[in-house]
């Protein structure tokens, strides 16, 4: 992200936390495009794709954002933390309302090429629920993962956000893989 967008999306997260309604139609456009570059890596292809679409994704994170009334985000790495999780909650949501329908709702379509592929795609109720446990292990790690997959954070960005060397975030993300790679075979 360019300079000159980050002050002026500094600008405006400030604004909102003064109370500003009117902020929220000047967000959108500012923060789209990378909203919907994370939607697209969690909820696009080779992802569990039935569940939600990446635009879906995006206006239903956006639409729970707004509702959820007066923020005071600190920079734009708080304001993505928080669209993160709200991701979160709606693709674990969505996952769940497909998996409680009758007459087959938790079947998946499996094509030819498919099948013996190594790259499946993420149980999104699966990985909340081991992210959970995770927390009660390392909160610090659970709020790495969430960051990284989540919020499409790289490391030196996570460990600005959390105010942590990069060096420990490293160490984080490499121990909680390990730990949810263990957890969800």
């Amino acid at each position: 992200m360019n300079e000159e967008l980050e002050k002026s999306l500094t600008a405006l997260l400030s604004e909102l936390g003064r109370g500003s309604d009117e902020v929220w139609q000047s967000l959108l456009p500012a923060v789209y495009d990378q909203l919907k570059g994370v939607a697209r890596k969690i909820a696009g292809p080779g992802a569990d794709s039935a569940t939600i679409t990446p635009t879906a994704l995006v206006h239903d994170a956006w639409a729970k954002l707004m509702s959820a009334g007066k923020f005071d985000f600190v920079d734009r790495h708080h304001f993505f933390a928080v669209a993160a999780v709200t991701m979160r909650r709606v693709l674990i949501d969505a996952s769940r309302r497909r998996a409680a329908e009758k007459r087959g709702g938790d079947l998946r379509r499996v094509t030819l090429a498919d099948v013996g592929s190594a790259a499946s795609p993420v149980d999104l109720v699966e990985l909340d629920e081991a992210l959970v446990d995770l927390e009660q292990l390392s909160a610090r790690q659970a709020r790495v993962v969430e960051l990284r997959f989540f919020a499409g954070l790289s490391v030196p960005e996570v460990a600005d956000c959390l105010g942590l060397s990069v060096a420990t975030i490293e160490a984080d993300w490499r121990l909680a893989r390990a730990w949810l790679g263990r957890r969800l075979s």
